[in-house]
C-alpha cells in the first residue's frame, strides 16, 4: 500500500512538473506582478506579509498587480487571492516577475532567469537546518525522506534563489551552510516580520485583546512550543503537550491567562477542558504569531526560534526543555551554545518553570546583550530596505 502511494505521488509530481513547464513556455513575465505564499499556503503571516504590506501602502507601486496563494480561499485588500498550487496559481508562478516565499518550494517550480525569487525563510536558526544536520543514518521528516534526499530537496529549491533574507550576521553563517548558498546573496537587513514589534503602542495591544477575547485585568503568558522530527502522522507533525494546565491555573492564574499558540505544522488539535476555558486560550496555528506576541507579557517555548523576534519587545523569556538531552543528542542539535547564548537559562520540569514565573525571575541585561547580538539589524524598518535593495536592485 505504501509502495502504491509513493508510485501516485510520484506520478502527481511529473504531471505536474509538465504542467508548471507548459505554463512557463507560454505565458510572459509582467515586470509588474508579484506572487507571494506562506509556509506553502497556509496562512496571510510571516515575512512576506509585511513585505505585502509595505508594497501595498507604497505609491511606487501603485500599479503594480498583487497576488496571494492560499490552501483555503482567503481575501486580502489589494491582493488577488488564488488558491495555492491551481491552475491560476501556476499561470500566475509564471507570469510574476517576483516571487516572495518564506519556506521551501516544490521540486516542480520552475523559475525563469528574468523572474527574481526573493527567499525570505521564516526564523533565526536555533536548530540546524539543511546540510547542517547529522546524517545519522535516520530519515527526516513525515516524508521519509533519507539524509541525501533531504539535502537534495533545499538545494532545488536553493538553486532558484535569487536573494535570501537574513535577520542577523549569526543567520547568515548559519544559512550559507546550511543551505550551501554565497554570502553576496543573502540580505542580512533584518526580518520584515519584526517591524510592527519595534516601539507598539498600547492602543494595538488593547485592540488584539479585545479582537480574540483576552481578559484586560490579568497578564498573559504565551506558549509557543515547535514540533518534533520523530513525532508524525499521515497528516502531519503531532505533538503531545508535556504541560498540565490544570498545574499552571493553580499556580499562575490569579495573576495569568495562557495563550497556547501551536506551531503551524503541527496537525493534531487542543482541546481546552471545561474547566480551563477562562484560563487557557487556544490560537489557531494559522493566525499571524506577531499578533500573540504582542498580547503576552510573558513567552515560553522550547525549541521554536520564536523567541529571536520576541525578544524585542524587551519581556520575560522561558525556556521549558523536558527533552532537552534527547533533542540535543538524537534529533536536530543546536547552532547556538545553549543555554548560555540563550536569554535565560532552561529549566527541564515543570515545577522548575513554574516556580521561575511566578517570583518574576528574569535577566533583563542578559537580554539586552542578547538583543545586541541577534536584533541589531531589526530597527523598524526591515522592509523598507529589503523592497528597496530587490525591487530597485542598488
Amino acid at each position: 500500500m505504501k509502495f502504491l502511494g509513493y508510485i501516485k505521488l510520484y506520478v502527481l509530481r511529473a504531471i505536474l512538473t509538465v504542467v508548471v513547464r507548459l505554463f512557463s513556455l507560454f505565458v510572459r513575465v509582467d515586470p509588474k506582478v508579484v506572487l507571494f505564499a506562506s509556509f506553502g499556503g497556509k496562512a496571510y503571516s510571516d515575512n512576506p506579509r509585511y513585505l505585502f504590506e509595505y508594497i501595498r501602502n507604497n505609491e511606487s507601486f501603485a500599479d503594480y498587480h498583487l497576488v496571494w496563494g492560499f490552501k483555503t480561499p482567503e481575501v486580502v485588500e489589494g491582493a488577488d487571492s488564488v488558491r495555492f498550487n491551481s491552475l491560476r496559481y501556476f499561470y500566475w508562478l509564471a507570469k510574476a516577475k517576483y516571487w516572495i516565499f518564506n519556506s521551501k518550494m516544490a521540486p516542480y517550480y520552475h523559475k525563469k532567469t528574468s523572474q527574481v525569487y526573493l527567499q525570505t525563510w521564516h526564523g533565526t536558526p536555533l536548530k540546524r537546518l539543511g546540510h547542517d544536520i547529522e546524517n545519522n543514518g535516520s530519515t527526516y521528516y513525515r516524508s521519509h525522506q533519507s539524509y541525501a534526499q533531504m539535502v537534495r530537496s533545499y538545494d532545488h529549491d536553493r538553486n532558484h534563489w535569487d536573494y535570501l533574507v537574513s535577520p542577523n550576521a549569526f543567520s547568515t553563517e548559519a544559512f550559507s551552510t546550511a543551505f550551501g548558498i554565497s554570502k553576496e546573496l543573502i540580505l542580512e537587513l533584518g526580518y520584515p516580520r519584526v517591524d510592527c514589534l519595534v516601539d507598539p503602542s498600547d492602543s494595538k495591544i488593547f485592540e488584539l485583546k479585545k479582537e480574540y477575547g483576552i481578559p484586560l485585568d490579568k497578564k498573559v503568558i504565551l506558549y509557543a512550543p515547535t514540533w518534533r522530527d520523530n513525532s508524525f502522522g499521515l497528516t502531519g507533525y503531532t505533538f503531545e503537550l508535556k504541560v498540565d494546565f490544570h498545574k499552571w491555573k493553580q499556580r499562575l492564574s490569579a495573576d495569568y491567562v495562557v495563550l497556547f499558540k501551536p506551531h503551524y505544522l503541527i496537525s493534531n488539535q487542543y482541546q481546552v477542558p471545561t474547566d480551563l476555558k477562562n484560563f487557557v486560550f487556544v490560537i489557531d496555528s494559522s493566525v499571524d504569531i506577531n499578533d500573540t506576541y504582542l498580547m503576552s507579557d510573558v513567552l515560553v517555548t522550547d525549541y521554536s526560534s520564536v523567541f529571536f523576534d520576541y525578544a524585542v519587545l524587551e519581556r520575560p523569556i522561558y525556556f521549558y526543555m523536558y527533552d532537552f538531552d534527547e533533542y540535543e543528542n538524537h534529533l536536530r542539535g543546536f547552532y547556538l551554545n545553549v543555554p548560555a547564548d540563550l536569554p535565560n537559562d532552561i529549566d527541564k520540569t515543570e515545577e522548575e518553570l513554574l516556580k521561575r514565573i511566578k517570583s518574576d525571575d528574569f535577566d533583563y541585561e542578559r537580554l539586552a546583550t542578547f538583543n545586541q547580538r541577534f536584533n541589531i539589524c531589526n530597527d523598524g524598518k526591515a522592509s523598507q530596505k529589503i523592497v528597496g535593495r530587490v525591487f530597485n536592485e542598488t
